[in-house]
């Protein structure tokens, strides 16, 4: 009789559950349609109907919360559930999403709408899926009345995929009580991927610091006809040349070591044994070139870079200008700062007589691998998917991670979603859609790592 009425008790509680879960992924998978119907592609941007669409849901359900414009239509908007006296972890995304032109999509970029098992639109993988999966479980956490021990900010920030200007940044310079008391946050930058190997977990703890630089050169302007020893585009494309012919020493900081050791586990040989060795294999020029044609993002992570990207000098093919400018993607390894870089770029070209401009500069910071919410979503894929391996990253681009990093706040980019095949090729590209099962699926497991973490 003690094990029927046992049976009976441990059924009926996996069935609240199962009821709980489901209830939970249904909101997610309803949220998520209107969102990805609400227009905010940068440029120019409207986040303010973002703002609209999340500050409707907290007016309902009660919750407070915050917004603000850094610019016109450029919203911003937060809200914070209360908690006991632990650090408050903050669940960021960013509400903006690229352009789609429509002429190349198979169906609208706006619909929202599922399709062969398919939730489409822009934004579904990047980020507004990861964002409606955290605002979700945001909402079950406040209709729980449970006590919580820290409390539960949620943020939508606009801009990310311009920079942060009228999002982080902006929010961080003009708006420090968004993040009071917080020490952890949860964002993009990692998540699951199922391969014939199984499923592998990433975990971006941190990334290459994004130093965006203009070049600019100034010199006697003329006729096309009769050029002059030096003008202000041929010192351009001097400084330009210089910069691609000089190429930043390689080295491997302990995160990268990490990266490639992990990853070396995935590959054949000869790959697999020299990611490895990837201290020592740096050393090895013709190595090196066979990484960057097999893996461009795999060899960023062992130097500085600066990208060639855009270019500008003079408006007439007879007239030599006076004035000249470019624009170079540099991203530096985490360890280095980007001031004393800079210095590097202009020792480098002193000679051409251009001139080095920043136009944005990162933050450098990693976070631990021993915080609560690390151990909490490492324990999280050792117990719920047995076999598989969380490995942390470093990211060769960059997340509003780096603002929330530069103030002291442990920052990890991760997403319980799992990718399979070249699903992640929709992100900033052509027919971007989320497979509604696996997103019910991410929804649900996010809820057992915040339960870990905000539950004593």
């Amino acid at each position: 009789m003690i094990k029927i009425i046992f049976s009976i008790l441990t059924l009926y509680v996996f069935s609240a559950l199962t009821l709980a879960d489901e209830e939970l992924e249904n909101e997610a998978v309803k949220l998520l349609q209107a969102y990805l119907k609400v227009d905010t592609i940068s440029p120019p941007g409207n986040e303010s109907r973002a703002v609209d669409f999340l500050a409707k849901i907290f007016d309902e359900e009660g919750i407070e919360y915050d917004s603000a414009e850094s610019a016109p239509t450029r919203g911003n908007i937060w809200a914070r559930i209360k908690g006991g006296d632990k650090p408050a972890l903050i669940l960021l995304h960013h509400s903006d999403v690229v352009p789609a032109n429509e002429e190349y999509w198979d169906f609208d970029p706006l619909s929202g709408e599922i399709v062969d098992g398919y939730i489409q639109g822009r934004g579904a993988l990047d980020m507004k899926g990861l964002g409606i999966s955290h605002l979700a479980n945001f909402l079950k956490l406040h209709r729980s009345n449970k006590s919580l021990n820290r409390d539960i900010i949620y943020i939508a920030a606009a801009d990310e995929e311009s920079g942060g200007k009228y999002g982080m940044g902006w929010l961080v310079e003009n708006r420090p009580e968004a993040f009071e008391g917080a020490e952890l946050l949860l964002n993009e930058g990692g998540s699951g991927f199922r391969s014939k190997d199984g499923i592998g977990f990433s975990i971006e703890v941190t990334q290459k610091i994004p130093v965006w630089l203009r070049l600019n050169s100034v010199d006697q302007p003329g006729h096309g006809s009769s050029p002059r020893t030096t003008s202000s585009v041929s010192r351009i494309v001097e400084a330009l040349n210089i910069i691609w012919n000089s190429p930043f020493d390689p080295r491997i900081i302990p995160e990268v070591d990490r990266v490639f050791s992990d990853r070396s586990e995935g590959l054949e040989e000869p790959f697999k044994s020299k990611y490895k060795d990837i201290k020592n294999m740096i050393q090895d020029p013709i190595f090196m070139k066979e990484l960057q044609e097999f893996s461009p993002s795999s060899h960023a992570l062992t130097r500085n870079t600066c990208s060639l990207t855009r270019m500008n000098g003079g408006v007439k093919i007879n007239v030599v200008p006076p004035t000249a400018w470019a624009e170079i993607d540099c991203r530096i390894l985490p360890d280095n700062k980007p001031e004393e870089f800079i210095g590097q770029i202009e020792d480098l070209i002193k000679d051409t007589g251009v001139e080095v401009e920043p136009l944005m500069l990162g933050f450098p910071g990693s976070s631990p691998t021993n915080s609560e919410l690390y151990l909490a979503i490492e324990d999280f894929i050792s117990t719920n998917y047995p076999g598989s391996k969380l490995s942390p990253s470093v990211s060769t681009g960059f997340t509003d991670s780096r603002f929330s990093r530069g103030i002291g706040i442990a920052s990890y980019g991760f997403n319980t979603y799992i990718y399979e095949g070249n699903e992640s090729s929709g992100i900033h590209g052509n027919n971007e859609r989320i497979h509604e099962d696996r997103y019910r699926q991410s929804v649900s497991d996010l809820s057992i790592i915040l339960e870990k973490v905000v539950y004593d």
